[in-house]
């Protein structure tokens, strides 16, 4: 690599924007760092003419990202788009494929192709970078591939995404609705202004996890259906009941090896107040690593916003600088294995179920009947009468059950006349 590295900017939205401005202010310090010296020569978004807070040469503008690989020398592309497939995917595997190294904080990508383009980067003796794509700022995806490096990793998990975080925690300080959060959030750009939805639906955080797995495990990207649930559906009824309890609500995104098999999942938990994770908030990730022998590691650190996702992508343009070539996963993509899937209906928790009734008596003894009948033992019942609305809200806490054992149970519930909507299930977190 010469002395003067050539780089180009695929998208420019809020990430892509603040990625440009960090180059350009840290180009000294860069240089100090790695003896060489930087210079966007390409730049590529959909509206050439749009507002921006800084002016960008004609000569490097190419509204076609594709142009810029017929037209420029580059040494180094930041991939800033952001989807799974279509263009993002062209621009990655064109880049791999003429030997030009590629940075990117998209997940969505590495976790749906990510072994085809690890594939393409060591065949082409190339990086392909991406710890933007997991936690942030946080180092996570270095740490497992070299601090942790000796290490058997038996389990993953933790708070992998700012914007359910920022909301699950402003709903409780705050007593608001989660549409008043969600705008809030949106003003300060946490969640995406359009469409939140893969913030939302637990899909990011998904997509993260299974980045996680494949590193720690050393195994190849696993495509298995795997429980995956949001906080659309969390009510701020529920963030009071929690606070009664002595617990918070957090989507928590966990990888484990069960029985020498895999299991994934994202969902919202109960924590305790008193447990470290309970005591994430705001924009906060954090990830928890259980290993051998280093027993228990804790990364902490900001999962929102364009500050923390450009941190990490300037750390991995710094180590390309230094000459490091690294296996995008750590081992080589021939030694990673592919390891047979745990059954999520065989998973167990505690149950926090939330059943909004018709205030009738026998309402009660039919829940708690279908609960026994299905083995399901009550470990605590509370009853809030509505006299007003003729109704009632009942919330009880289980001992642990399985998966498909509370999903059989509950079933019924979708078509009694006195159960009001379908109950509200969040799992504590053992």
């Amino acid at each position: 690599m010469t002395n003067k590295i050539k780089i180009a900017i695929v998208g420019l939205g809020q990430i892509g924007n603040y990625l440009y401005r960090e180059l350009n202010s840290k180009k000294n310090y860069i240089e100090l760092k790695t003896g060489k010296k930087i210079e966007i020569v390409a730049v590529s978004a959909k509206n050439k003419n749009k507002k921006r807070k800084f002016k960008i040469k004609k000569n490097i503008f190419f509204s076609n990202p594709l142009n810029i690989f017929k037209e420029k020398k580059i040494d180094i592309v930041f991939e800033c788009i952001g989807l799974s497939n279509g263009v993002s995917k062209k621009v990655v595997e064109t880049a791999l494929k003429n030997r030009i190294n590629v940075i990117t904080p998209n997940k969505a990508l590495i976790a749906k192709h990510g072994d085809y383009l690890a594939k393409l980067a060591e065949k082409n003796n190339v990086n392909l970078e991406f710890e933007a794509s997991v936690a942030g700022g946080i180092p996570i995806l270095r740490s497992i591939k070299e601090g942790l490096l000796t290490n058997k990793i038996t389990k993953v998990y933790g708070i992998l995404n700012g914007t359910t975080n920022y909301i699950l925690s402003e709903m409780e300080n705050t007593n608001e609705t989660f549409e008043k959060v969600l705008k809030k959030a949106q003003s300060l750009g946490y969640a995406e202004p359009g469409n939140p939805k893969l913030d939302l639906n637990g899909f990011d955080a998904f997509a993260k996890i299974r980045i996680l797995s494949a590193l720690a495990y050393n195994n190849q990207i696993s495509k298995s259906r795997c429980i995956m649930e949001g906080i659309e559906n969390i009510h701020l009824k529920d963030i009071k009941i929690a606070n009664q309890l002595n617990l918070r609500i957090k989507l928590l995104g966990i990888s484990e090896i069960i029985n020498n098999q895999l299991f994934e999942t994202v969902h919202p938990c109960m924590v305790s107040k008193n447990s470290y994770i309970g005591n994430v908030n705001g924009v906060m990730n954090a990830v928890i690593i259980q290993g051998k022998p280093v027993g228990e590691s804790i990364l902490q650190g900001e999962g929102a916003g364009p500050g923390p996702t450009s941190s990490s992508l300037l750390s991995d343009l710094l180590s390309i600088m230094r000459g490091n070539l690294n296996k995008p996963f750590g081992v080589s993509f021939l030694k990673r294995k592919s390891i047979k899937p745990y059954n999520s209906d065989y998973y167990s928790n505690s149950l926090y179920l939330r059943f909004e009734v018709k205030d009738r008596s026998g309402v009660l003894s039919l829940i708690t009947n279908r609960l026994a009948n299905y083995k399901i033992s009550i470990k605590r019942i509370i009853q809030t009468p509505d006299k007003k609305n003729k109704r009632a809200t009942i919330v009880i806490i289980t001992h642990k059950t399985t998966e498909i054992n509370a999903r059989n149970c509950l079933s019924i519930f979708r078509k009694n006349k006195n159960i009001l909507k379908f109950p509200t299930l969040i799992r504590l977190y053992n």
